[in-house]
């Protein structure tokens, strides 16, 4: 028999929830005591792999949903000394991004082989494995170090990324004070999206590297931080365009984002199909 206690209602309601999910064929009883809050008894073998599994997950995803928070938080104050609550919940939000590496970019952020899920995982199978009482709040706060220093790399990750980001957005906000006081040069441009953006003028034709070199010239871009040989954003900054059309078929591409970023309501995004000027590729 394996005895499980958890002193929260919502956590070992969480547990039996999950539990079932993975094995539906657990033999459980619970009840409740004064000292220890909901005790478990499952019908257990320690050779059953299968059960442990089950055991296990169910432990995991219920740290996730009910401790992870907690213990970001507790790393963010008292590691790294934040106490604004602002943004310590964006570090927190940032945090979970990167523990979930369920997109590329989060997961070239992290930069670890090792999973902290499956690193949590071997931390409390090895308890489960080991002991017939588990005390759920017991791994939390007395088991869990290797995980906690992990997190608290991943948490000092997710600093660095709000910190660019928080530069990133102080960049977008002087480029829009910028664009705001200058007069527009051209009332439409253009763009195809590609691995650098290809600009066209209304009449179709296409602006030359020449041109935009020329009209970057004539901008003092380096008091915005934009580099003379940037030919992407640098040329759109200088022209100042009253619209610009973006043509493609990836609308959350960087660098599209960052020009509907800085030219918010300037800009229009459209499908690839709707160029309309396909002459060009013909005369290529």
């Amino acid at each position: 028999m394996l005895d499980i206690y958890f002193t929260s209602n919502k956590e070992v309601i969480s547990f039996c929830e999950q539990l079932f999910h993975y094995n539906k064929k657990i033999e459980l009883h619970w009840k409740t005591s004064e000292e220890w809050g909901n005790h478990l008894q499952i019908e257990y073998n320690p050779t059953d792999s299968v059960l442990i599994d089950a055991i296990v997950k169910a432990m995991v995803d219920v740290f996730v949903t009910h401790r992870l928070t907690t213990m970001i938080k507790g790393i963010v104050e008292e590691y790294y000394y934040y106490s604004n609550q602002d943004e310590i919940e964006k570090i927190v939000d940032l945090t979970h991004w990167l523990f979930a590496g369920e997109d590329d970019e989060s997961v070239k952020v992290r930069n670890q082989k090792d999973d902290p899920i499956q690193l949590l995982y071997s931390l409390m199978v090895a308890d489960v494995k080991n002991t017939t009482t588990i005390h759920f709040d017991s791994i939390v706060n007395f088991r869990l170090k290797l995980f906690k220093d992990n997190l608290a790399n991943l948490v000092g990750l997710a600093i660095e990324e709000y910190k660019r980001e928080e530069d990133h957005q102080e960049f977008v906000n002087m480029l829009r004070e910028y664009i705001a006081k200058k007069e527009p040069s051209y009332n439409v441009v253009h763009i195809l999206q590609g691995n650098d953006f290809s600009f066209f003028k209304s009449s179709g034709k296409p602006f030359t590297r020449m041109e935009l070199r020329v009209l970057m010239q004539k901008e003092p871009l380096y008091i915005v931080g934009l580099d003379e040989d940037e030919l992407n954003l640098a040329p759109l900054v200088a022209m100042a365009p009253r619209k610009i059309k973006i043509y493609g078929d990836h609308p959350s591409e960087p660098k599209t984002l960052t020009v509907i970023n800085v030219f918010q309501e300037r800009v229009d995004f459209e499908p690839f199909n709707k160029f309309p000027f396909p002459y060009y590729f013909k005369n290529q």
